[in-house]
């Protein structure tokens, strides 16, 4: 199929999304879609180099109203198909001083849409199924927006609780009471898995009631579709993997899938290389012969079910950066350009690290999302030489903050909730405006054999500079290291996520080959908090979150609060990216 086909297609499937989600509002008319005209030319400034990180929404949509003496109100919805993030803007007449710029996020992207009204008295239109509210978030002697901005939150409240004015912080190192106070207050937890926002300002504007039966138990299908990974021995391991976990009180089995005590839909299964299959091993298909070392290494695998889960992706504070790396040589024009896309600030978005507080109650896990900008380019072989070194991208909200590289392993889901992962090519650019989120890290570390059918190693796993394997500190390619790998099995999807205490690339391909791995991918390496995985549940006092590691070294990464750890990336700014999933409503 031609490009242009391809991304005819795409831009038609993401329309569709736009109208989808100005859909339902019964009152107020919402930011039409843009036409094709704008979006072709939208597309085509995509293409290059831009200025700021709005020319890299393809897909925005922007509504402007007079306001005041001459100046103007202009509203843009950053990805309307996924109608999470909003940038409100106060434009001065021309000469009359400098345009503010506020970041909206959505409380309930699922509920509202949000729109400009205009004439003498200007507002912020919040339209949900059946009834519309006009905020006025500028206006009055102390401004709503004022207040929120110097709350010192990550999350701001605005407009009764309908969206958040995200807010600039310091990533681990906000003011931790007043974040956990408000959550508190304003989060409610509980096995009912409460939406917030739509319970407390829209009461019965949503209800529904239908009759109750016990859940299905299907926990039995998930392990047979799981299955058993491919060892030569199944020893009973009692290791020092943190998670609960059913029917293993001596020991869990390698190889073997266990339920998370307490998390439908969690799985975890413990091995070490050393046991895995004669027939993999010996295979000369590209990888390396395991060591001493990591044969005897222990791995930590967590698999989620995606029938029940959402999955999304939200930047850190400072990492990854926007500029440049150190590793790819630059040339000509290239050193006049801050970054490798153009910019190197998020302005005038917002990144505050942590997870949206109307997605607390749903959250079930989190683990952190990969290298630093510094280290997500190439300084070795042939990709250091071209494609400005192959920094690696991402996509938040539908907002690319770094172009998608081709030749890179991505995991991305799409604004339908579709999650995929595969090594990017030029042709996958038409899927860029059905994406809501996506994640590159280096290259992949097993892909499905296309005439065999067997997961086999990824083209560069034998290859230190041609694969920007890194290492450790002191420059051993064998460290600890994390990465995730997608799987389809019985009709269903899984996302699983493995902690590998002492390995090479080539391990790690040995081992999501043992799991039969559809396509897998590092994320980060060389110490516990940088590969962190967390599981939540509520905690005792019924207010919020607590925390069970995959490894107790991750634990020591979250900080102190009243006496006690909490949980980073829900709980706090981190200035780290991370992963998230959470339960689908």
């Amino acid at each position: 199929m031609a490009v242009r086909t391809i991304w005819e297609k795409s831009l038609a499937t993401a329309a569709a999304a736009l109208a989808m989600a100005f859909a339902g509002a019964a009152s107020g008319e919402g930011i039409g879609a843009p036409d094709a005209e704008t979006r072709a030319a939208q597309w085509q400034t995509y293409l290059g180099d831009v200025p700021s990180v709005i020319e890299f929404s393809p897909m925005r949509a922007m509504q402007e109203v007079p306001f005041g003496e001459g100046e103007t109100l202009r509203l843009t919805a950053l990805h309307p198909g996924v109608n999470r993030w909003y940038l409100l803007e106060r434009i001065p007449a021309k000469g009359q001083g400098r345009v503010q710029s506020w970041h909206f996020e959505n409380a309930d992207p699922k509920a509202w849409t949000f729109s400009l009204a205009g004439g003498n008295d200007p507002a912020l239109v919040i339209a949900g199924a059946r009834e519309a509210d006009n905020c006025r978030p500028w206006a009055g002697e102390v401004p709503e927006l004022a207040t929120a901005a110097q709350t010192g939150l990550p999350y701001a409240p605005v407009c009764a609780g309908k969206a958040y004015l995200r807010n600039r912080v310091s990533g681990s190192r906000t003011n931790r009471e007043a974040v956990s106070d408000f959550l508190r207050k304003n989060v409610v937890f509980g096995d009912k898995l409460v939406n917030l926002i739509k319970g407390t300002f829209f009461e019965d504007a949503f209800l529904e009631t239908a009759a109750f039966g016990a859940e299905a138990d299907d926990t039995g299908a998930v392990v047979a579709a799981l299955g058993q990974a491919h060892l030569a021995r199944r020893p009973v391991m009692r290791t020092a993997m943190d998670l609960p976990v059913e029917g293993a009180p001596s020991g869990m089995e390698a190889g073997s899938w266990y339920e998370v005590a307490g998390q439908r839909g969690v799985f975890a299964s413990v091995m070490q290389p050393g046991l895995i299959a004669e027939e993999i091993l010996a295979a000369r298909n590209g990888a390396n012969w395991l060591d001493g070392v990591e044969s005897n290494a222990d791995v930590y695998l967590v698999a989620f079910d995606l029938a029940r889960f959402e999955i999304g992706y939200e930047l850190g504070t400072d990492h990854p950066g926007l500029g440049w790396s150190s590793r790819p040589q630059r040339s000509g024009g290239e050193w006049n350009m801050p970054g490798p896309d153009g910019f190197n600030r998020a302005d005038p978005l917002v990144r505050n690290g942590m997870l949206s507080p109307s997605l607390m109650p749903r959250v079930v896990a989190s683990f952190a999302g990969g290298f630093k900008r510094d280290h997500g380019a190439f300084r070795f072989g042939d990709y250091a030489g071209f494609n400005r070194g192959h920094h690696y991208g991402f996509i938040s909200n539908g907002v690319t903050f770094s172009r998608l590289i081709e030749n890179l392993a991505t995991l991305y889901i799409t604004t339908d909730g579709d999650v995929g992962m595969k090594t990017w090519e030029k042709a996958d650019d038409a899927m860029i405006p059905a994406l809501a989120y996506a994640r590159q890290n280096g290259v992949a570390v097993v892909t499905r054999d296309s005439e065999t059918g067997a997961s086999v190693p990824g083209g560069r796993v034998a290859s230190w500079g041609g694969g920007n394997w890194s290492g450790s500190a002191d420059a051993q390619l064998r460290t600890l290291r994390a990465g995730t790998c997608l799987r389809q099995s019985a009709g269903r999807k899984f996302l699983i996520y493995a902690y590998f205490s002492s390995v090479t690339p080539s391990a790690m391909a040995r081992v999501f080959q043992a799991y039969d791995c559809d396509y897998g991918m590092l994320l980060d390496m060389n110490s516990p908090e940088l590969t962190y995985l967390a599981v939540y549940r509520q905690n005792a006092a019924g207010d919020g979150l607590a925390a069970d590691h995959l490894s107790r070294y991750m634990e020591e990464s979250d900080p102190w609060l009243d006496g006690g750890r909490v949980p980073r990336f829900v709980t706090f700014s981190d200035n780290r990216d991370f992963i998230y999933l959470v339960r689908k409503e």
